[in-house]
């Protein structure tokens, strides 16, 4: 008789476990530390996640696997492939550089972020969210989301006293639940009718469902990618982003534009290609037509954004991660098409590392901006260049890469491989329609980049910079330029290894 014993891999699963060990142990300190000493909470929290991205670097040449079937060890629970390192990589580092912003919102908050409860719940949800790419059945896949997902909520109505707070958390909430329990009646239904939740064997059993199960089958599969859909922000499930980025600290709204994405792409990525690519005649065009809605919808609003509205600046970036989101899908649509999906998924995630490095770095413009300008609006970002001439520089560095044009050489390659796999999968009508939403895009990023070298209407503003703020405007603006010079770096790191 087997043992049901089974050795855990630590080292494999050393990225999620010291986040969330980390997590605890702020979450203990916060008892016993006296009210003057809690930033103390802060550096810990960075230094757990730094300590939690380097344990990365062993696994870079390995393929390990862990909680694996007593009876067939080749079907696993958690694996430690490329694609999970690659995912993990964006989730801790963009973690971290949102945990170095969060240090300074805190200080600024004057006591109205609890600053231990703030800490646990950043870092639980980011251990929930580097468990989930490892994850390789449905249940652990959305225990993982949950865990990334639950926090968030909370996040984003921490703060004491706000009104746009609070309500933005609640359509936060109101959203991920319905997402959620989408989800989970659809992956019941597939249970249901393969009778097992690990993604190798789904893949294998669902081709062959009997004739009586097939509807179940294919409901099932329905709802789950209704219930991914809503994680991704794909329209027409996406009206909460803009509210809720507005809402919530600012940080929190840099991790949800990264972190957020990165969870529900992940996860769409696991559920669609690995585990129902016999469906792919399904999902594949029902993504390309999310892609091209999510895309045009996203650009279109943030394009309707007026510079003097308040928030106008978080506002529009919340618009332009929808229409960031579209980009990403479209790979993953061009995977159900392609006989090779490993190289538009490739795509996806080199357009997600992209997309995380220099969305941050906008993010914490954003928040060195909103130290001087409360309600942070496009208009108060005119004349940037003559009190912050570097500052300046960097957030039109940032907003060239998301429009894809040179110097922001990072952000035309991402969009070119993106170009490339619909192109190669035969869907010529979506690069088509992507080509159009770029030169929709190109309207407002210009628009705002040429605002920061205006100049200033009446005396130049005064900005702050503190140590965390610098630190992290240099990760990204460094990381930017490093990917600019060498994007053939980001492809290479890329090669998921997923099949």
């Amino acid at each position: 008789m087997s043992s049901l014993v089974q050795s855990v891999d630590w080292l494999a699963i050393a990225p999620p476990t010291i986040t969330a060990v980390v997590g605890l142990v702020v979450l203990v300190a916060d008892l016993f530390v006296a009210e003057a000493r809690k930033p103390l909470l802060g550096w810990i929290a960075v230094a757990g996640l730094a300590a939690a991205a380097l344990m990365l670097l062993p696994l870079l040449d390995a393929d390990r696997s862990t909680f694996c079937l007593v009876g067939d060890t080749g079907v696993c629970s958690y694996t430690a492939d490329r694609f999970t390192l690659v995912i993990q990589f964006l989730v801790l580092g963009g973690a971290l550089l949102a945990a170095l912003l969060s240090v300074t919102a805190l200080k600024d908050s004057g006591k109205r972020l609890p600053e231990g409860e703030y800490w646990f719940l950043f870092l639980s949800s980011a251990a929930g969210a580097a468990l989930l790419p490892a994850s390789r059945d449905l249940a652990t896949l959305v225990v993982a989301l949950e865990v990334a997902s639950l926090p968030a909520f909370a996040l984003v109505g921490l703060r004491h006293g706000d009104r746009r707070s609070s309500e933005a958390a609640l359509k936060f909430f109101l959203s991920s639940v319905t997402a959620t329990a989408v989800s989970l009646l659809g992956i019941s239904f597939v249970y249901a009718a393969t009778g097992t939740l690990h993604l190798a064997r789904v893949a294998e059993r669902i081709q062959h469902v009997d004739g009586q199960l097939q509807t179940l089958a294919q409901t099932g599969v329905v709802l789950t990618l209704v219930g991914f859909a809503f994680k991704t922000a794909a329209v027409p499930f996406h009206f909460w982003v803009p509210d809720t980025y507005v809402g919530a600290p600012l940080p929190v709204a840099a991790y949800l534009s990264v972190i957020g994405k990165a969870v529900g792409f992940s996860g769409l990525i696991l559920v669609t290609v690995v585990a129902l690519p016999s469906y792919a005649d399904a999902w594949a065009p029902a993504l390309a037509v999310l892609a091209a809605l999510t895309m045009t919808v996203g650009n279109l609003g943030a394009l309707r954004q007026r510079s003097t509205r308040a928030y106008s600046a978080v506002r529009l970036l919340a618009w332009s991660s929808v229409g960031q989101a579209g980009y990403l899908l479209v790979p993953i649509a061009a995977a159900g098409y392609s006989d090779d999906p490993e190289r538009p998924i490739g795509s996806t995630l080199a357009y997600a590392l992209m997309y995380g490095a220099v969305n941050l770095g906008a993010f914490a413009v954003a928040a060195l901006v909103g130290r001087a300008h409360r309600l942070n609006r496009v208009a108060d970002y005119r004349g940037l260049y003559a009190a912050s001439p570097l500052t300046a520089l960097l957030m039109g560095f940032f907003l060239l890469c998301l429009a894809g044009l040179p110097p922001g050489v990072i952000g035309l390659f991402a969009k070119v491989t993106v170009f490339a796999a619909a192109v190669d999968a035969g869907l010529g009508w979506l690069a088509v329609v992507m080509a159009v939403n770029v030169v929709i895009a190109l309207v407002y990023y210009l628009r705002w980049t040429a605002l920061l070298f205006r100049a200033p209407e009446g005396e130049a503003a005064t900005y702050r910079l503190t140590a965390p703020l610098t630190a992290a405007l240099a990760l990204t603006g460094v990381l930017g330029i490093a990917l600019s010079g060498a994007p053939q770096l980001v492809l290479r790191f890329t090669d998921t290894g997923l099949f």
